[in-house]
């Protein structure tokens, strides 16, 4: 879908309006323990989802890396993980936005930022597959590996990186 960088773009201005949308839902609205547990167990159920998926994406690139699957066969696979990493991660960004985030708090700025940069890495994801299932099955030159070893480390330490700090705001 994000397969140009018109689209890359108009996918993170509607992302920007979508978590500035979030971050003024969880200072406006206010829940009842009810609404709170309900958004927990959505929020939950979207970070096994969404992170999972992406972690499934990664392994298939790790397997082609390694040899033990093709390109077009790996292409394919991430192809169809798609669906459930941006499933999982709007649910992430609802559901969060009724768990009572602290926006003054240094941590649940610095997972807003994560966040941020998390979509708009997985918008210009999009781009990086297309041009990688034009070069199959001819392996992809050092420009293109780098940029997909990027585009992957970046999606871990963000997406870990949240866990982290969702994780250690829990406990407050």
């Amino acid at each position: 879908m994000y397969d140009s960088w018109w689209t890359v773009t108009a996918g993170a201005l509607l992302a920007c309006a979508g978590l500035a949308g979030c971050l003024w839902v969880s200072l406006h609205v206010r829940t009842d323990q009810v609404l709170h547990t309900g958004a927990l167990f959505v929020h939950l159920a979207s970070l096994v989802l969404g992170f999972g998926a992406v972690l499934a994406a990664d392994w298939f690139g790790l397997l082609w890396i390694t040899r033990r699957l093709g390109l077009a066969e790996a292409l394919g696979a991430v192809g169809r993980l798609h669906a459930p990493v941006w499933a999982g991660l709007a649910g992430l960004l609802v559901s969060g936005a009724f768990l009572h985030p602290d926006p003054a708090s240094p941590l649940t700025r610095t997972k807003l930022v994560l966040i941020l940069v998390l979509t708009l890495n997985g918008l210009q994801a999009g781009v990086l597959t297309r041009r990688l299932a034009q070069r199959s099955p001819a392996p992809p030159g050092r420009r293109m590996a780098v940029w997909g070893a990027s585009t992957a480390l970046v999606s871990q330490v963000c997406w870990w990186g949240a866990v982290v700090i969702g994780f250690a705001n829990a406990q407050h």
